[in-house]
């Protein structure tokens, strides 16, 4: 693991936190492969049988660190990973249930990442928005597929393009999450869960899993949407949206085509 992101195994429960509090919990391209090799090493496990995600701080993640992506944009050298996102990558995958402890806002990937986790709890003050247009990108890790599968397609191009955002109780009532819980709350019910699903039979868990899921749907969208979002990093759009987030400004697209 790194400083910022813990992993601790304990009654058969992987837990991964996000430790960067101080940037939101922004993801670095170091964290994505961190978490991504995390959850493709247990697929095998033994000692593992089920993973749980949560956060240190007022806030699971801000998602992307922008700071990447304006350097993609400024057409900086970025390395990119082989294979395209191993966090995606692994999500796709995953043969291992996820529980997910959501503190806070959840921005992005934070919020498409939750379409993957089997379980999902919420704090009272949590708020998920996918404010990918408003940035002047497209949706990411399947959930142009997903979310619309999820909670309708009026109510995802809401989120997708307006960026609306969606509150704790809602995220419940439209089947994005189990249940909403108190901040003191949260990391021991979404625990509890987690050791319960540990203490189920592991193969029929597993089965369940995959019978539930199409992952070879869902990387082909994901190579689809990272091709799109590829090309959305380096636009004059893009440029503009990063530009008006620095300067703390509304940005202005009447005069890009």
């Amino acid at each position: 693991m790194t400083e910022h992101v813990r992993g601790e195994v304990s009654n058969g429960v992987l837990t991964l936190t996000l430790n960067r509090p101080d940037k939101k919990n922004a993801l670095t391209r170091a964290m994505y492969q961190t978490l991504g090799d995390a959850i493709e090493g247990e697929a095998d496990g033994t000692s593992v049988r089920c993973i749980l995600l949560q956060a240190e701080g007022d806030v699971f993640t801000a998602g992307n660190d922008l700071g990447d992506f304006a350097a993609i944009n400024r057409g900086e050298p970025v390395e990119a990973p082989r294979g395209g996102n191993p966090l995606l990558s692994a999500l796709a995958r995953a043969t291992m249930p996820i529980v997910a402890a959501v503190n806070g806002r959840a921005v992005g990937i934070g919020t498409t990442l939750l379409l993957h986790c089997d379980l999902v709890f919420v704090s009272e003050d949590a708020v998920l928005t996918t404010p990918f247009v408003n940035l002047a990108l497209t949706p990411e890790a399947a959930s142009s597929l997903t979310l619309p599968a999820r909670i309708g397609h009026a109510r995802a191009f809401a989120m997708f393009v307006l960026g609306e955002p969606v509150d704790a109780k809602t995220a419940v009532e439209w089947g994005v999450a189990n249940a909403v819980c108190s901040r003191t709350e949260l990391r021991g019910r979404a625990r509890a869960a987690a050791e319960a699903i540990a203490a189920r039979p592991a193969s029929a868990v597993k089965l369940t899993k995959a019978l539930m899921r199409d992952p070879a749907a869902l990387a082909a969208r994901m190579q689809i949407e990272t091709t799109h979002f590829a090309a959305q990093l380096k636009s004059a759009e893009a440029k503009e949206a990063f530009a008006a987030f620095a300067e703390k400004r509304a940005p202005d697209f009447s005069r890009l085509a």
